[in-house]
């Protein structure tokens, strides 16, 4: 592993034998034309006493002796290396495993996604093993369950998919399952995940969770970054057909029906967001929309003005992963050349390729979600426009009506337009 190409090490190493090498030539002039001179002949008669020149030439004791210190020499690096990492709490077995992780993420593709809930998780776990470029930019307008109550009472940002993204990208097992911890008793803590406390801790201590966003990170060790969407907690507001409006994500699923949206807005409209949110859309070389939840985990987080800009003027492509099922309150009925064209009307801009997955799901899975009022998505009618942009792919997860996160991430990677790529 320690001669795998990328590493940075071969180059070094043969550095170190060259120099190791002239360093030798050097010390051999100085001793043979200097004042030790007569030192370094008594050296080399009493070697070649040692040597019998019927078994081997003279000169052949020189190269092994010469060999015998560069082993030495590499021998005393190795285990001063050893003990550099122990001292730094790194196992050093584990070294040459986290520097090939590290040197190889660190070229990957410069990812930048967007949306929150499940969906976006999944996709981070599947990312984070080909690249250490992604930027997670997650909505923060859910005012329900935990995240619901450390909004009201902290007047904080939603912490509860950030929380997810954090886990999904953090290099550390034990931290992933620690942030996603949800205390099942306890007065005042009961329902709170370990994670989204840590972040009202964050966001109390330094005045605000964006604030807090480079000490999160550190603390986390996580493979790339997440960043909210806004800085400021913003109440998602759904515009029905039917002239009714509907404030609160945590409501749509119960108040939307019999209706449908029409469009949904923040409120307030004028959310500022992170300058890092803006720079890494200007830097992506790719914008995933999803998976998730069209209105409530996706759109959302293109309602920011900032961030709306960026991407209708970013020549990134634009690639939305499409949900494997509509979701009952918010999407029903709805096909999938409809959840494209309220992206477009929500943005300004149409996605230029669109994930489309072509795995069915078992059959008791389907009739379960068909129970609750969901049904699949596919191009099923689809416009020619539609098609032309879509790249169909088994993404499912086995037995599952979910998207499987090692299948995505190879689609983004492999199948999905780059920067310099036209749809």
């Amino acid at each position: 592993m320690w001669m795998s190409p990328g590493l940075g090490v071969k180059r070094w190493l043969a550095l170190f034998v060259i120099c190791t090498l002239i360093g030798a030539v050097g010390v051999l002039h100085f001793t043979w034309t200097g004042p030790l001179h007569f030192t370094a002949t008594r050296w080399i008669l009493w070697v070649n006493a040692l040597i019998r020149p019927e078994v081997m030439p003279l000169y052949v004791g020189g190269v092994v002796l010469m060999l015998l210190a560069l082993i030495g020499a590499l021998w005393s690096i190795m285990m001063l290396n050893r003990s550099v990492l122990r001292g730094t709490g790194t196992a050093p077995e584990q070294a040459v495993d986290l520097m090939y992780q590290n040197r190889h993420l660190s070229r990957g593709p410069r990812i930048v996604t967007l949306g929150g809930g499940t969906g976006m998780s999944n996709l981070l776990s599947g990312l984070r093993v080909h690249t250490g470029n992604t930027t997670a930019i997650v909505t923060v307008a859910d005012d329900g369950g935990s995240s619901g109550r450390l909004r009201q009472s902290l007047d904080m940002i939603a912490p509860g998919d950030l929380t997810d993204c954090y886990a999904a990208l953090s290099d550390s097992p034990v931290m992933a399952r620690l942030l996603l911890h949800r205390f099942a008793r306890g007065d005042g803590i009961q329902g709170h995940t370990f994670g989204n406390l840590m972040l009202a801790t964050l966001s109390e201590q330094e005045g605000s969770l964006s604030d807090a966003m480079l000490d999160i990170h550190e603390v986390l060790r996580i493979r790339g970054r997440v960043y909210p969407a806004a800085t400021q907690p913003p109440t998602l507001v759904a515009h029905l057909k039917d002239g009714r409006t509907v404030r609160g994500e945590s409501q749509f699923a119960t108040q939307v029906s019999p209706s449908r949206i029409d469009h949904v807005t923040l409120d307030p409209p004028d959310l500022p967001a992170l300058p890092e949110v803006v720079q890494a859309i200007r830097d992506a070389d790719q914008i995933v929309l999803g998976p998730g939840s069209l209105y409530t985990s996706i759109i959302p987080a293109l309602l920011v003005p900032a961030v709306a800009q960026a991407l209708r003027q970013t020549p990134a492509p634009l690639i939305y992963v499409a949900s494997l099922m509509t979701e009952p309150g918010e999407t029903d009925d709805l096909t999938l050349e409809a959840h494209v064209q309220a992206i477009t009307r929500h943005l300004g801009r149409t996605p230029d390729c669109v994930l489309v997955n072509n795995a069915v799901p078992p059959r008791d899975v389907i009739a379960r979600y068909a129970a609750e009022g969901a049904h699949l998505l596919s191009l099923s009618g689809a416009s020619r426009d539609l098609r032309g942009r879509s790249v169909i792919l088994p993404l499912l997860h086995p037995g599952q009506a979910r998207h499987d996160p090692a299948a995505l991430a190879q689609a983004l990677l492999y199948a999905a337009p780059r920067r310099d790529q036209t749809v």
